[in-house]
């Protein structure tokens, strides 16, 4: 990257100078920090170091350290020129050449790296009830995710995706109730959900299990008949049990179609009913208990967490012998790392921020470092349609993740979900998603593409053989036909401008990788998104692709090849489509 290799040339020339005793009084026993950035004023350069903290060291002015840096680096592909403290670099005909060739070089391929050195994560994520439709939070953690697990395995990270179900508790009992009530209305019973708002807790009284109920009638019609006819206004035991099954069964598989078509992939789900059917609950207990930080008070069993780190002791084992959620939750963290992942990644919504601390007491307890558990704290969306902010329990309104996804597609759900900071709450105008204008982010992007892929096909049609003869041998892309000096020598200072511009912008496409990965921060790639979109219209408009000129016709399309390329690669990353036409 070279921001990276304009900072190591500095600190490479800074070291030399130190151990030759050559930079004022500074000595190899000083310790300094320096970072590279980017002028804000172009015409000192294309990238910058300020040296001016070394000056403390040195005992020299700002600008007489950083003139001696700058005497002691190899100039021989980028010029240097120094402002106060600042080294200033600017990059060369042959560096901007060699951005394009190793973009057509390695293709989508372009900017993966090793940072992550192979290092074995489980990604948990979205891991909701299967009590009912998708509210449009999940979506949010199911994008980011997603998006997250792409940029991690793309950067050298061995990610397991992960989707914990919550299907252990009297939850599903209730799912099992509400499903009973559907059938019979199906029947024409006369019976419905409590109007008392209390009573009314004890079911889920969404229209979501009607769907459910005829699927149930139409697949399992002598049962269905059976609760019919033997309703006397009590639940039959055997047949609740077995409604509760099917109804958990049922929505989880409806979860998991929504989540494919959304883009969303986990390699495996886990649930919650097992970890305590296996056994693993009751060996986590016991294992906590052999470590000596349970103990019993009030009829309850306590898990001393305020010495690891938490604010207060935590109940693990109700009075009643009833699991508190926090024991089934140790207990499945436990088990993740007894899989061997050395890094426990979670997105957890905003409101379990102080669940944090008991869960890090948990595993320091279990022997494992306590800095393993990361966890992404997500913030709320907040729809919005035609300016007025519409409140998630609004069911006349659109609130879950199929409605958003009906009305807007999947690829602008996704899109929107990704591009802020997932610690911010972000606001989805379902109007402006939906829009074919540049303010608009996502058609923005994929516009982009598609003019990309517009000019090639012109090109093509319009200078067929020029291309054929020029760009490619067979199918192949022929760089060795290509002349990108001419991109230089055209006197068009404004199409050199913007091509130059362009071409930094590619290149920058690492560094936007690494720290999205580095930072668990998808949404970065969609900024990078919309600013290489920018710096792509603007070369369009400057630079014109087909020319008389077959060399630099061929040179600009190259770079419009190498444009495509990063777009494809980056929206493959956010899991969305690359159309080449709109």
């Amino acid at each position: 990257m070279l921001r990276e290799f304009f900072l190591n040339e500095v600190k490479s020339a800074v070291n030399s100078l130190v151990k030759n005793k050559k930079l004022g009084q500074m000595s190899e026993a000083d310790n300094y920090n320096l970072q590279s950035e980017i002028p804000k004023n172009a015409q000192f350069g294309d990238f910058a170091v300020n040296v001016s903290s070394l000056s403390r060291y040195t005992k020299l002015p700002p600008v007489k350290t950083a003139e001696i840096i700058a005497s002691e680096i190899n100039k021989s592909d980028f010029e240097i020129n120094v402002t106060a403290g600042f080294i200033n670099f600017k990059i060369n005909s042959f560096m901007l050449n060699k951005i394009v060739t190793e973009v057509l070089d390695k293709k989508l391929d372009y900017a993966k790296n090793d940072i992550g050195k192979g290092e074995k994560v489980i990604l948990e994520y979205v891991s909701a009830n299967p009590t009912g439709p998708f509210h449009i939070g999940h979506g949010r953690w199911a994008a980011m995710g997603s998006a997250l697990a792409n940029v991690m395995k793309y950067s050298g990270y061995n990610v397991y995706q992960e989707f914990y179900i919550n299907d252990a508790g009297s939850q599903i009992q209730k799912l099992g109730k509400s499903l009973y009530i559907r059938i019979l209305q199906e029947f024409e019973v006369k019976i419905d959900f409590p109007s008392d708002e209390e009573e009314a807790k004890n079911f889920y009284t969404g229209d979501f299990l009607i769907p459910v109920a005829k699927e149930f009638i139409k697949e399992e019609n002598k049962r269905a008949k059976i609760i019919e006819e033997t309703w006397n206004g009590n639940y039959n035991e055997e047949q609740l049990k077995y409604l509760s099954k099917y109804a958990r069964l049922k929505m989880l598989s409806k979860q998991q179609k929504l989540l494919e078509n959304f883009h969303t992939h986990f390699d495996n789900f886990y649930s919650e009913l097992t970890l305590h059917e296996s056994g693993k609950v009751e060996a986590c207990i016991k294992k906590l208990s052999e470590l000596g930080v349970l103990y019993e008070q009030d009829g309850a069993v306590w898990f001393a967490s305020s010495k690891y780190g938490d604010e207060k002791d935590r109940v693990i084992k109700k009075s009643d012998g009833a699991y508190t959620y926090l024991t089934a939750d140790i207990a499945y963290h436990y088990d993740k790392l007894q899989r061997g992942f050395t890094k426990l990644l979670n997105i957890w919504g905003a409101d379990h921020h102080g669940y944090i601390p008991r869960m890090r007491a948990a595993v320091e307890v279990l022997g494992y470092n306590p800095d393993s558990l990361e966890v992404l704290l997500g913030q709320l969306v907040n729809l919005v349609i035609n300016g007025e902010e519409v409140r998630m329990g609004k069911r006349t309104k659109m609130v879950t993740l199929d409605d958003l996804i009906d009305e807007v597609g999947v690829d602008a759900t996704r899109y929107w979900m990704i591009m802020k900071s997932i610690d911010t709450t972000l606001d989805f105008d379902i109007e402006l998603a939906k829009s074919k204008t540049d303010d608009n982010p996502v058609f923005y992007v994929q516009y982009a593409h598609a003019r990309a892929c517009s000019i090639l096909r012109n090109a093509s049609a319009d200078k067929l053989d020029i291309v054929n003869n020029k760009m490619q041998s067979g199918n192949e892309l022929d760089l060795s036909k290509a002349d990108f000096n001419l991109l230089w020598t055209t006197g068009d200072e404004k199409a050199e401008e913007t091509t130059k511009k362009l071409l930094l912008k590619l290149e920058e496409y690492k560094s936007a990788v690494q720290n999205a990965a580095k930072n668990r921060s998808p949404y970065l790639i969609t900024k990078y998104l919309q600013e290489l979109a920018a710096d792509f219209h603007k070369f369009y408009t400057f630079s014109k692709v087909i020319v008389e000129n077959e060399g630099l016709m061929c040179a600009r399309l190259f770079v419009v090849k190498a444009v495509i390329l990063i777009l494809q690669s980056a929206m493959k990353l956010i899991a969305i489509e690359a159309p080449e036409k709109m």
